[in-house]
């Protein structure tokens, strides 16, 4: 299931089975002059098709937008047996209704991804990335507004850390970190199609930033291996979090202006209980990383984390999983993001793709009793 069915270059449409590896579809690609629109962390390892299961967001939703957007068409296997060959490769098909739109993001509840037509942008001739010190979130708001109306169309990713999120890095990867110390730290990626324009765009965008006293240090990365090492500052925070002790994992998102409040929030309510509270993620997008350690797994922690997070987040009109789904720990917390109506659709959506209840149970949705 990892073979590359078909590319055309000229509408930059790729076929491929479900098993692909996200990392070898973007190497394929690049050879062409062309990329993969999602960019995760986990890229070496995890498979298109499960991607779209879960209608994974990653790192240049806030350019590329979401895979419900740039996945084109599928093929399903149904519980039944039947193969449902929805593989358009059009961009434009308002025929009945979007059958495709059902499997993305179902966590593989109502069908099995085993092909996925996607839409690729072409490389961008030009890649740069600014690395910011900031003394506050409040600031990091400002930054964000600016780089949208400064940098356009070529701006491509917007992340941003916490100082908790840096020191792990630098201190279980012995990662450098270019700047001087900050309270937090923000990834601004540009691509274009020309690098003295876009230079010139980002040193501009800089100069203001940094001139309004909104950023207290930065640096900029041309160079492929600079890009690289700076970008691993932000991608490899997860795997030395790992190493930091047992780490509760959410991934929430809220109003921009509330995004680190639940962050500062749950720190305070868990004081020395956790060994470390850090929040990260895609500003761009409205999407928190909130990882919480303690030094063995604690269920007194976790009694202390949920229901709680969920609560705080549905009073803040935000949801409880942004892109990575339900699963089978969040499926009895769905009702802080979803109205009962909605549930009842999705069991009764449920009960007639998969009646005997053969595909992934016990997951994404809460039992027809609840």
């Amino acid at each position: 299931m990892d073979n590359i069915i078909s590319f055309n270059t000229n509408s930059g449409v790729l076929s491929c089975q479900a098993g692909c590896i996200l990392e070898n579809l973007n190497n394929y690609l690049e050879e062409r002059d062309f990329i993969m629109p999602l960019d995760l962390g986990s890229k070496g390892s995890c498979h298109i098709g499960g991607n779209v299961a879960t209608n994974a967001g990653g790192l240049r939703l806030l350019r590329y937008g979401s895979l419900r957007g740039t996945v084109l068409g599928l093929e399903v296997v149904l519980a039944n047996g039947m193969v449902l060959n929805c593989l358009s490769s059009l961009r434009k098909d308002n025929t009945g209704y979007d059958l495709k739109q059902l499997f993305i993001g179902a966590e593989g509840t109502l069908g099995i991804i085993t092909t996925v037509s996607i839409l690729c942008p072409r490389k961008s001739a030009a890649v740069n990335v600014a690395f910011l010190g900031c003394d506050s979130f409040e600031k990091i708001l400002d930054i964000f507004k600016e780089s949208k109306s400064m940098l356009g169309e070529i701006l491509s990713a917007f992340e941003f850390l916490d100082y908790s999120c840096r020191e792990v890095v630098c201190e279980h990867l012995k990662l450098r970190n270019p700047l001087q110390e900050a309270p937090f730290y923000i990834l601004i990626e540009t691509s274009g199609s020309n690098s003295d324009h876009d230079q010139e765009k980002l040193s501009h965008f800089l100069e203001k930033v940094m001139a309004c006293g909104l950023v207290t240090d930065g640096t900029m990365a041309t160079e492929e291996n600079k890009i690289k090492a700076v970008w691993a500052l932000r991608e490899r925070i997860t795997e030395a979090l790992v190493r930091d002790g047992f780490v509760y994992k959410y991934d929430i998102s809220l109003p921009l202006e509330r995004i680190y409040e639940i962050v500062i929030d749950m720190k305070n309510r868990l004081g020395m209980r956790a060994k470390r509270v850090v929040g990260y993620g895609h500003l761009g997008d409205g999407n928190l990383h909130l990882n919480i350690v303690s030094e063995t797994y604690d269920q007194q922690v976790l009694d202390s984390i949920e229901p709680y997070l969920y609560e705080w987040v549905a009073q803040h009109s935000g949801s409880i999983s942004a892109e990575h789904g339900l699963g089978f720990k969040k499926k009895d917390f769905i009702y802080f993001s979803k109205p009962r109506a909605a549930v009842q659709i999705m069991q009764q959506m449920k009960v007639i793709l998969d009646p005997k209840g053969i595909l992934n149970p016990y997951k994404t949705l809460p039992s027809l009793s609840q």
